[in-house]
């Protein structure tokens, strides 16, 4: 496929169906930081996991500024590299991360320590989730799952990733294409 036929599903969201078999991305909703006949990587943004900003920092000698910043939940971001972190957030004009990707006008994905040094000390930007791992597919994988009805996909919003409770995210992702996840049946019947 040329990559002119090729439409980037780039800042969307992937939402898992309901007959998605793969434990790891049971109720997923994944933000596609990038889409491009090579492939596609993206973060869920709904999986919280027990490992608390404390936790991942503590090798990195740093030490968050107060309980409330210590106890930031860490999402479960994909089965690819889960050592490294990855910090989805709105861009901040005042601040320059040393590995920090522009998705959109308003979101970057940065990857490097200094973020979430500023984010200890309270100077890191005012709406994140910091994930470990990513999701990656190789070319042609994604579309050919979109076909085998595993995904649903659906311009991203980043009230779902920075105001919804992560149990309510998967849901009202479906709501945006007008579709209750619930009731989207799973098995093909037979007259």
């Amino acid at each position: 496929m040329s990559s002119s036929a090729h439409n980037s599903l780039k800042n969307h969201f992937l939402v898992a169906m309901p007959n998605m078999d793969d434990v790891q991305f049971d109720r997923a909703v994944v933000y596609l930081c990038e889409h491009t006949p090579e492939g596609a990587m993206g973060i869920i943004v709904n999986r919280p996991t027990e490992i608390q900003l404390e936790d991942m920092v503590k090798d990195m000698d740093m030490t968050p500024q107060d309980i409330e910043t210590a106890q930031i939940t860490v999402f479960d971001g994909g089965p690819v590299q889960t050592e490294r972190g990855f910090v989805l957030h709105q861009n901040t004009p005042n601040h320059k991360w040393a590995h920090s990707v522009q998705l959109t006008e308003t979101l970057s994905i940065t990857t490097s320590f200094d973020i979430l040094r500023a984010i200890c000390n309270k100077d890191g930007p005012d709406r994140f989730v910091i994930t470990l791992g990513f999701c990656q597919w190789a070319p042609g994988q994604l579309e050919d799952e979109i076909r085998e009805n595993l995904w649903l996909h659906v311009p991203a919003r980043e009230s779902l990733v920075f105001d919804v409770p992560s149990e309510a995210c998967w849901l009202a992702s479906g709501a945006l294409l007008g579709v209750d996840l619930r009731h989207i049946m799973t098995e093909v019947g037979h007259a």
